[in-house]
């Protein structure tokens, strides 16, 4: 049970509830935060004194005052108006977490929203209704407020929702589930759709996804370096404490370990070799950039999971109008990382190349084919990776430079968070893919080395892939065989072996 107290909230229990479908709680000191400031709007809410978006109109419409006997239907039309998103629907796994980190946001008590709220949140996680909340349509500022409309739509019986594989209208699926409707009072629906937390919900397990993707590379490399008949050396501690990047010493960290023992290394240790091509030899520096990157989006994220990001706020006497909505923080984190996956597939589609190019891969069949010329054997790995990676360049095209002013421009400067978030959840699959087809190459280059083995660590791993991708004994379709590996790598952390830092 996760409990959402608005302060504690990490990203390992975002996706233990989001993929694992733990459930959610509301904390109990959390409940008191949140009667204490909604009194407050209570008392405001009728008072002479204009709020924004409690006795208000929103966005360009914030001067137009509204009567106190319309305050709940202003809430409830917020809702309903704000949902025009568009495209294919957000997986599911997003909205999961979208919706928990929402309720963690209520429960920081400056919503001034009731704790019922933040419980029927709840409760949708527990019992498996996932609104179906359309992909397009938020520009990252005064936060998702599509993506979020829609799913308040299924708090108040609207909508639609999944439930047990079935989509079907709102109010059918809180039926089914046992679930009373909400009925907005005042701020309540400003409070739902105001907020970063569809972006954030995907870049979230976007972020524990890279942290696997780096990983992941620094593994397939090793593997790599071996099937090279590459050297080590570059990874010796001391070339990376006199440069001390944490990504880069835990990358050749990482590096070293998974060569101890490898007998090919020791089948060539005296060999006149003294450098391999950069693909080899700066792995680490590559590597390790990459996992600074990814380092600094899990800090920002980390912040952002318990930060209210509501407008307004509710503070001990008086309700505040600020920008906390605004995305950019995000965006920005987000379209880092869509940068930093392209070096990250990048240097893997090179080594790759170099497996399977016969200028390249001295003493390994041309293409890792068994007869060259009436065999292609793997050529077209390389061809499916440098294709992956050329998609990965477009998408390491800025969303956060983008603004287009809104709301009669009144919102005049936007972060685009979300379109950040949906490229780089494309970017992560595509590197992942990328990462799939170099350990399926390096496992393959290694058959040709035998007798000699990797290390133990590796040669474990190779098992594991092996009953996925198996030697190849001619040519035949490849499809299959990477879709099935590019899938294990996506439960990276749920797989223990002794490839696991």
């Amino acid at each position: 049970m996760v409990t959402l107290n608005g302060s504690s909230l990490c990203l390992e229990d975002v996706a233990a509830v989001a993929r694992g479908g733990e459930e959610a709680e509301l904390d109990q000191h959390a409940s008191k935060l949140m009667r204490s400031s909604r009194d407050l709007v209570d008392r405001l809410a009728d008072g002479p004194e204009p709020v924004y978006a409690v006795n208000t109109g929103v966005g360009f419409l914030a001067n137009q005052r509204v009567p106190a006997e319309d305050l709940e239907q202003l809430q409830l039309n917020v809702v309903r108006s704000h949902a025009c998103g568009v495209g294919e629907p957000l997986p599911r796994e997003a909205v999961r977490a979208m919706m928990l980190i929402r309720a963690n946001v209520l429960a920081k008590g400056f919503s001034g929203i009731r704790p019922v709220v933040a419980r029927r949140l709840c409760s949708l996680l527990n019992h498996g209704v996932t609104p179906v909340i359309p992909s397009r349509g938020s520009v990252g500022a005064s936060g998702d407020l599509a993506p979020l409309a829609h799913m308040a739509l299924v708090l108040i019986g609207e909508g639609e929702a999944e439930l047990g594989g079935r989509r079907l209208p709102g109010a059918g699926a809180l039926a089914a589930a046992g679930i009373e409707p909400v009925k907005l009072h005042a701020k309540e629906g400003i409070s739902l759709v105001n907020g970063t937390q569809a972006m954030l919900g995907l870049g979230s397990l976007a972020v524990l996804d890279c942290e696997d993707l780096c990983q992941i590379a620094d593994t397939a490399c090793a593997i790599s370096v071996d099937a090279l008949r590459g050297t080590p050396k570059a990874f010796d501690p001391r070339i990376h404490d006199a440069r001390p990047h944490p990504g880069q010493q835990a990358s050749a960290r990482l590096m070293r370990t998974l060569l101890e023992h490898s007998e090919i290394r020791e089948s060539h240790r005296t060999c006149r070799h003294v450098q391999d091509a950069y693909s080899l030899r700066c792995a680490p520096q590559v590597h390790g950039a990459v996992r600074d990157v990814v380092a600094e989006a899990r800090r920002v994220f980390s912040i952002e999971l318990n930060s209210a990001t509501d407008n307004p706020l509710v503070f001990d006497d008086e309700i505040l109008s600020g920008g906390n909505f605004h995305g950019q923080q995000i965006s920005l984190a987000m379209d880092s990382l869509a940068i930093a996956l392209v070096s990250l597939a990048g240097i893997s589609e090179r080594r790759i190349d170099r497996m399977v190019n016969p200028m390249l891969n001295e003493g390994l069949p041309a293409f890792l084919a068994n007869h060259p010329g009436l065999e292609s054997g793997l050529m077209m790995l390389q061809v499916t990776a440098a294709a992956l990676v050329a998609e990965c360049r477009v998408l390491a095209s800025p969303a956060s430079t983008g603004s287009i002013t809104t709301s009669g421009n009144k919102e005049d400067y936007v972060s685009m968070g979300m379109t950040a978030a949906l490229k780089l959840r494309q970017s992560v699959e595509l590197a992942r893919t990328v990462l799939a087809l170099e350990l399926i190459t390096a496992s393959q280059a290694l058959e040709f080395l035998q007798p000699l083995k990797t290390s133990p660590t590796l040669e474990a791993l190779r098992e594991q892939l092996a009953r996925l991708s198996p030697r190849r004994k001619g040519d035949a379709p490849f499809t299959s065989e990477i879709e099935a590996v590019t899938n294990w790598l996506a439960g990276w952390r749920s797989h223990p072996g002794p490839w696991q830092a």
